[in-house]
C-alpha cells in the first residue's frame, strides 16, 4: 500500500524534537509544532494567531528584524542565533534555520535550543581570559589591555600605571595550612584588589602568588597614590572567619609610570617586577 505523505508529513513535524514555526508576511504565527512548549513554555494553540516578534528578546529585536527582512528577500539562513523569552519569564538562546515560501506565503523556519551550548561557549571564552581560581584576567588578557591602554595613552599624551604585588611569604601558609587554605586567602586578596580599582581598570593574576594591576589613565592629581593607599589598608585588614591561625599577609608592590618608567608593555612589567623585589629585599634586610 503506498504511503500516504500527505498524512505522513504533519506527525512527522509533531515528532521532532526541533520547533516548525510559519509565520505570515505580519509576523504572525500561523502553525507551530507542539514542541513550541518545552521551547518556550507556550502551547501551540496559545501562540497561534500572536505576532511572533512579541517572544523575542528586547535586546536582539533589531538584529532578528533585519534577519527577517533578508529571509523574506529570498536568502535563506541556516546559523541565525537569537534569544526569545519563556512564558516563566527565562531566556532561551535559539538557532534559526529559516527560507521564505512563496507557495504558502509564509516563512518557514526551524528553532533549535542551544541555551545549554552557548553557555559552554561563554564559559570557555570566559576560561580562555581568566584565571580559573580567582575568576581575575589571566596573563594574556592583561597583556592585551596594556597595549591598548598604553596605545590610547600614546595617542591621548596621559600617563598610566602599573601596579606588580607579589603576597610575600605565601609559601608558609601552604606549608603550614596547606594548598586550600593559601587558595582561599588569594581569592580574598583578588577579591580586595578588584574592590579597590575603577571599572577601566584591570586586576589580573599573572600565576603563582603575583597580581598585576593597571591604571590605564593616572591624570587625575594623586590618583595613583590615592590607589595604591586603598590597597595597602584593604590588603592589612584581618582574613576574618574561617582562617584561623593564618597571619594576615603583607604585599611587595612595584610600580612602573608611563612614560618616565618606560615606554612599551615589556619596559613597564620589567621595571614594576624590579621595583617589586627591591622591596621585598628591603623587607627582608637582603642587598
Amino acid at each position: 500500500m503506498p504511503l500516504d505523505l500527505q498524512t505522513l508529513y504533519p506527525k512527522l513535524i509533531q515528532l521532532m524534537l526541533d520547533t516548525v514555526f510559519v509565520v505570515d508576511r505580519d509576523n504572525t504565527i500561523v502553525f507551530v509544532s507542539n514542541a513550541c512548549e518545552a521551547l518556550l513554555g507556550y502551547r501551540a494553540d496559545e501562540l497561534i494567531g500572536t505576532p511572533i516578534t512579541h517572544y523575542m528578546h528586547p535586546d536582539d529585536l533589531e538584529a532578528t528584524r533585519a534577519s527577517i527582512i533578508r529571509v523574506m528577500n529570498g536568502h535563506a539562513h541556516f546559523d541565525f542565533r537569537n534569544r526569545y523569552l519563556r512564558k516563566d519569564g527565562g531566556v532561551v538562546h535559539i538557532l534559526w534555520a529559516a527560507f521564505w515560501s512563496d507557495e504558502v506565503g509564509a516563512r518557514i523556519g526551524v528553532a533549535r535550543n542551544i541555551t545549554a551550548l552557548t553557555q559552554a561557549e561563554e564559559e570557555l571564552r570566559f576560561l580562555a581570559h581568566h584565571d580559573p581560581l580567582t575568576k581575575l584576567c589571566n596573563r594574556a588578557l592583561f597583556n592585551a589591555r596594556l597595549a591598548s591602554a598604553l596605545a590610547e595613552a600614546q595617542r591621548q599624551q596621559r600617563p598610566l600605571a602599573l601596579l606588580f604585588l607579589d603576597v610575600n611569604d605565601f609559601k608558609a601558609i601552604n606549608d603550614m595550612h596547606g594548598h586550600a587554605a593559601g587558595d582561599r586567602v588569594l581569592c580574598t586578596l583578588a577579591g580586595r584588589l578588584q574592590a579597590c580599582v575603577g571599572p577601566r581598570d584591570t586586576v589580573a593574576r599573572m600565576g603563582g602568588d603575583e597580581f598585576t594591576v593597571l591604571l590605564p589613565d593616572t591624570s587625575a592629581a594623586g590618583a595613583l597614590a590615592e590607589t595604591l593607599a586603598q590597597i595597602l589598608a584593604a590588603m592589612a585588614e584581618p582574613l576574618g572567619a574561617g582562617y584561623d591561625g593564618i597571619a594576615v599577609p603583607t604585599c611587595s608592590i612595584g610600580v612602573a609610570c608611563y612614560p618616565e618608567d618606560g615606554g612599551d608593555a615589556d619596559a613597564l612589567l620589567s621595571h614594576a617586577d624590579d621595583q617589586m623585589y627591591r622591596q621585598k629585599k628591603r623587607r627582608y634586610g637582603t642587598s
